[in-house]
């Protein structure tokens, strides 16, 4: 049984019809933006989505921030593209149609998708609510659903269908647009924080100041960490500064990087780009933690000397579970904090404008895509 809302949404059934009181497979007709190969443009791409079973949310997408995750997977930087690609995974939008079985939300509500959309919600890692590591999961794009058979599509599209127990609740108070990249680059820098219980007597070294970084800063910040931002970029400094950061350091400056050998409790590696990982360990305090949360294609040589002498934590994060998620959204609401973006129109010339100014740097900080404006 399907629970409607007024709304008008054209749909094709597969079998039966949608009025009728079986339960009948059907579908509504989707529009997206397609990558069809590692060389081919975004293009206007018609799909099907599923209506809701019994236990899921149709959500109308409003807006889906651009990752650099994005770009990776239409270039096939990781080698695991699957070709038609409709990329996003940062969406926020308002539930349009829920199943019979759903108990959080209603028609109407605000709510956001994240990277995945489904687990086998039975294993060890999904019963400690680490959903994102569940070895059977479904990612939001680029995926395939659970019956191995039907490919996942992103949200550059207008529509997705998501089981319930990976829709987040978007609190009132952070508006769509600027709310949807923390589906990602939020819950990314958020979760090893809280993991590793950074706070008052932290102190907390960023690495990068980009949509990972600058959330990195406003999280520790609101949990009284002493942030240092650390950058290649001088220019950053202002933006550090403004963002609550106690101090910055130029890492071009090799004086300066080694004055700060042995001073951080916490450093959290934000930057994607080839960098010099063992010169930014070197800051780590005795028994301080390094957190890689991004993906440098360069594998890192660590002497062993390094590791007996500092006994260091060298860790990394993939996003967090469904409960953190949204424990991360409710402390974004008490301390609101929301991304900074650039909010661009939904269209292909605008999409290869973004990831050309992303992979030169140019964005302060998350750009995000006005979908709900794309597609009438």
């Amino acid at each position: 049984m399907i629970i409607s809302s007024s709304l008008n949404i054209s749909t094709s059934t597969h079998r039966g019809d949608i009025n009728d009181d079986d339960n009948f497979e059907s579908s509504i007709a989707a529009e997206g933006y397609v990558i069809n190969s590692v060389s081919a443009p975004l293009k206007l791409f018609t799909f099907e989505r599923r209506l809701p079973n019994d236990d899921d949310v149709l959500i109308r997408i409003y807006y889906c921030g651009i990752c650099h995750t994005d770009i990776h997977q239409w270039k096939n930087n990781w080698e695991h593209s699957n070709y038609p690609l409709v990329p996003g995974h940062e969406i926020t939008g308002v539930v349009e149609r829920v199943g019979s079985n759903v108990k959080r939300f209603r028609i109407g509500d605000r709510v956001g998708v994240g990277f995945i959309v489904d687990s086998c919600l039975s294993c060890k890692n999904c019963g400690n609510n680490l959903e994102q590591h569940c070895p059977d999961a479904s990612y939001t794009c680029n995926g395939i659903e659970r019956d191995k058979v039907t490919p996942t599509y992103g949200g550059y599209s207008n529509f997705i269908t998501v089981k319930e127990h990976f829709v987040c609740k978007i609190p009132k108070n952070l508006p769509l647009d600027a709310a949807a990249p923390l589906l990602c680059a939020g819950i990314t820098t958020y979760s090893p924080l809280r993991e590793y219980n950074v706070g008052k007597s932290t102190r907390l070294g960023v690495i990068g100041l980009g949509g990972l970084g600058h959330m990195a800063v406003k999280f520790g910040v609101a949990m009284g960490a002493h942030v240092t931002v650390i950058s290649r970029s001088r220019s950053k400094c202002f933006d550090a500064v403004k963002l609550g950061a106690k101090a910055f350091i130029y890492s071009k400056d090799e004086e300066k990087l080694k004055l700060a050998d042995d001073s951080f409790d916490f450093i959290m590696d934000t930057t994607s780009v080839v960098h010099n990982v063992v010169a930014m360990m070197n800051m780590l305090a005795f028994k301080g933690v390094y957190c890689m949360v991004g993906a440098s294609p360069k594998s890192v040589e660590i002497a062993p000397f390094f590791l007996i002498a500092k006994r260091p934590i060298i860790t990394g994060s993939l996003i967090g579970g469904m409960k953190e998620t949204q424990e991360m959204l409710d402390f974004c609401s008490k301390h609101e904090i929301t991304c900074e973006i650039e909010k661009i129109e939904a269209t292909p010339k605008q999409i290869q404008m973004a990831y050309d100014r992303i992979l030169k740097s140019n964005i302060r900080f998350r750009f995000v895509l006005d979908i709900i404006n794309a597609f009438k």
